[in-house]
């Protein structure tokens, strides 16, 4: 699968645009604001239809004017696929896949899939468990439209139990019925997703494991643990036995909403507080590639990858492996912003890449 063309139309700073792509390796160079991140964002919507960046959608559309348009053709399994997107002011978004609109957004999901590696990333290690457990959903609702179905469930439950313990604290009133039914509900999704994020860590930590001694030639040790209530007692027995702390706090304490991912560089060391820019690049990097390797393996065809301004803080050694890695067999379409286009060209000139590159400057791309 590939991106052949994109088509912009007032998304961000773009009055309007078309570029065409090389199966291969694309780039995108010029000044910081020029537009070439935006390039990659739109490709991202088109794709898990939203922004990396900004969950607000009217936010896409360029100022003063009221809408936006982007559109993608994609070949896949040899078939050519149009993919568009128009976002208008206070108005639903639409997508379509070869003119068809879709019922949920959801039927999008998984089947254009990429992976971005992108500067913002680092707030997987600097925010809170939230961000690293949407990592880990993220990654297996592209590859199993089930558990976000499962997900979804188990969060309206979430909110409806977490307000039934408001109400109780409010009225004084409990109705054990309702909590009961709200109960079975979280722990039937909460053990499928429970389980699917458990199987999944056991595929995924080898190969971000393989990923990130590739990266670094072996030098340093790091650990990527799974950290889940549910490891130590049922569901069941966690709601039961924190129901009376739950209706002091007036929110459920506990269940898969508490898993954590945990990061560790020199042996147990927290990476957040512990690890150097440098390994902290390092170990996006390994993980973002694992999800790569990740979703190939179970989609059997290969993503597209976004790579957003990643040069910085990497040492020469770092980028050149990297690039070497990415422009193998087991990758496909890549694309890359960087400020410096001669740093670019150097860098696939030694490893004997061609590449497709793009100049911007102030919303225009020229080849």
């Amino acid at each position: 699968m590939y991106l052949q063309k994109l088509s912009l139309v007032n998304f961000k700073n773009y009055d309007e645009a078309e570029l065409t792509f090389v199966d291969g390796a694309n780039a995108f160079t010029g000044n910081n604001g020029a537009g070439k991140t935006n390039l990659l964002d739109a490709i991202h919507y088109l794709s898990l239809c939203k922004s990396y960046f900004n969950p607000i959608d009217s936010q896409q559309i360029k100022q003063d004017r009221d809408l936006f348009m982007l559109q993608g053709l994609f070949e896949k399994n040899n078939k050519k696929e149009t993919v568009t997107c128009g976002v208008k002011k206070n108005q639903k978004k639409q997508f379509k896949r070869n003119k068809k609109e879709y019922a949920r957004l959801a039927e999008h999901i998984g089947l254009f899939p990429l992976v971005m590696i992108s500067p913002n990333d680092v707030s997987l290690i600097l925010e809170g468990s939230e961000e690293r457990r949407k990592f880990i959903d993220t990654v297996i609702s592209l590859t199993d439209a089930n558990y976000l179905d499962q997900l979804i469930i188990y969060n309206k439950t979430l909110l409806n139990r977490n307000a039934l313990l408001k109400q109780i604290a409010d009225t004084g009133k409990y109705d054990p019925n309702l909590m009961s039914i709200f109960d079975e509900q979280l722990i039937t999704c909460g053990n499928k997703i429970f389980e699917k994020r458990k199987s999944f860590m056991e595929v995924f930590t080898p190969v971000f494991n393989q990923h990130y001694q590739y990266l670094t030639e072996g030098a340093e040790f790091v650990e990527l643990i799974y950290q889940s209530p549910l490891l130590d007692q049922s569901f069941e027995k966690l709601l039961k036995t924190n129901l009376e702390k739950d209706r002091i706090l007036q929110r459920t304490s506990q269940g898969i909403h508490k898993d954590e991912l945990v990061f560790q560089v020199h042996g147990n060391l927290p990476l957040k507080k512990f690890g150097s820019q440098g390994q902290q690049k390092s170990f996006l990097i390994a993980l973002k590639l694992a999800k790569y390797s990740f979703i190939y393996q179970n989609k059997g065809f290969k993503p597209i990858l976004l790579l957003d301004d990643i040069f910085d803080k990497l040492d020469d050694s770092r980028i050149t492996k990297l690039m070497k890695m990415v422009s193998e067999d087991d990758f496909g379409q890549i694309f890359i912003t960087d400020t410096n286009a001669s740093r670019v060209k150097r860098i696939f000139d030694d490893i004997g890449v061609s590449l497709n590159l793009f100049e911007i400057s102030k919303g225009t791309a020229n080849q």
